[in-house]
């Protein structure tokens, strides 16, 4: 199989079990990993938990370790513009192909022995786990799905865990409390574990789990540094993580007009996106999902800009485009709004918007959007 197996026929057999949505719980992914002699047990893990910010940490982690003569494998999601983002080993992202081939027996032996299928997260988790052990990477910096407690990530055991921060987010499957929710995901950690909090309240929680070491790190580069130090057993400086930079994070791509995506997709990302580009003016192109607290989200964007085209993802719980259109303009907080359906069509029209305010121009609200845009993605501008 793993001979035979194309870039398509991967991608085909990966986006087949979009399906299957969330099935949360640790069955499946305990069946796979003994059906594959236990990989996630061959390299050490740093696990990166939290409600934003997790895969910035996660390879900015990569980058400190690897200045350190770390060969380190970095397991991130979701992507923007590939599913090989996901899989990364020494910096470079893996072949999809090469990654699917080999689990997928222990894939089909598990569902024919459970009955029921193995989801697309279990899928693209088993195999970034098992191809770090065919690797032979030291540590796996590994960046969790949804939650902690039953997400397919906590199979392994950590000796560091990361806890970006603890924002409102995933409410039906997560709770509607900030406390209940760092109780989900602190749940990955094991006794005798480094917790690294991007928030000191969380304290006692970690040391209730058996954290051996509880370290409180306020900035994000703070984290990076304590993560790495708490892998290595020693100090290290900065180096180049703070300059890591990831597709759809705050990123650049486009100028005259200034064009900046990133994929902010809850009422916390949004205000720290605000946060971060300031008081400049700028057209904003969203697509928002359904299940968000789309009102929130709403009036902190409003903070960037009164120009607002709403638009739909392909995500199939993406607010239609007139239906967010006539939210935001409940919320009162645009002066212009206009519905585009097309993303495509939509982002031309923000960029014609733009380039005629002299604007800069946001590309925003759910990382699908992102995606959909990828054929029409411009060059990164540094």
């Amino acid at each position: 199989m793993s001979a035979t197996l194309s870039a398509a026929d991967a991608l085909a057999l990966v986006e087949a079990r979009d399906r299957f949505g969330v099935q949360l719980g640790l069955d499946r992914m305990r069946r796979l990993m003994a059906e594959l002699g236990h990989p996630e047990r061959r390299y050490r893990v740093v696990h990166v938990v939290g409600t934003n910010g997790k895969s910035t940490a996660a390879r900015r982690i990569e980058a400190l370790l690897r200045a350190n003569g770390q060969r380190a494998g970095t397991y991130l999601s979701p992507h923007v513009i590939s599913l090989a983002e996901r899989f990364r080993v020494d910096g470079v992202e893996l072949e999809l192909s090469s990654v699917i081939a080999p689990v997928l027996e222990a894939v089909d032996t598990v569902e024919a022995d459970a009955g029921e299928p193995v989801t697309q997260f279990e899928l693209l988790t088993i195999a970034a786990l098992n191809a770090f052990a065919a690797e032979a990477v030291d540590v796996a910096i590994v960046e969790a799905g949804l939650g902690g407690r039953h997400d397919a990530t906590n199979v392994l055991s950590a000796e560091v865990v990361v806890l970006t921060n603890i924002a409102l987010d995933h409410e039906k499957e997560l709770g509607t409390e900030r406390s209940v929710i760092a109780d989900e995901k602190l749940a990955v950690v094991d006794p005798g574990a480094t917790v690294v909090l991007g928030e000191p309240e969380w304290r006692d929680k970690a040391i209730a789990r058996g954290a051996e070491r509880v370290l409180v790190a306020n900035t994000p580069s703070e984290r990076v540094i304590a993560a790495a130090e708490a892998h290595l057993g020693r100090s290290v400086g900065a180096g180049s993580a703070a300059a890591t930079l990831l597709p759809g994070r705050c990123e650049v791509v486009a100028d005259q007009p200034r064009e900046i995506w990133d994929g902010a997709h809850n009422p916390h990302a949004a205000a720290w996106l605000a946060r971060e580009l300031g008081a400049s003016e700028h057209v904003l192109v969203l697509s928002i999902l359904e299940d968000k607290d789309v009102e929130q989200m709403l009036d902190a964007f409003a903070r960037l800009g009164s120009t607002l085209i709403t638009t739909t993802s392909t995500n199939a719980r993406a607010l239609p485009a007139h239906e967010l259109m006539l939210i935001a303009r409940s919320r009162n907080c645009f002066a212009t709004i206009e519905a585009v359906d097309d993303p495509v069509a939509a982002r031309a029209r923000g960029q014609a918007l733009a380039g005629g305010s002299g604007s800069a121009l946001l590309i925003s609200g759910s990382l699908y959007l992102l995606h959909d845009l990828v054929a029409v993605r411009p060059r990164r501008v540094p």
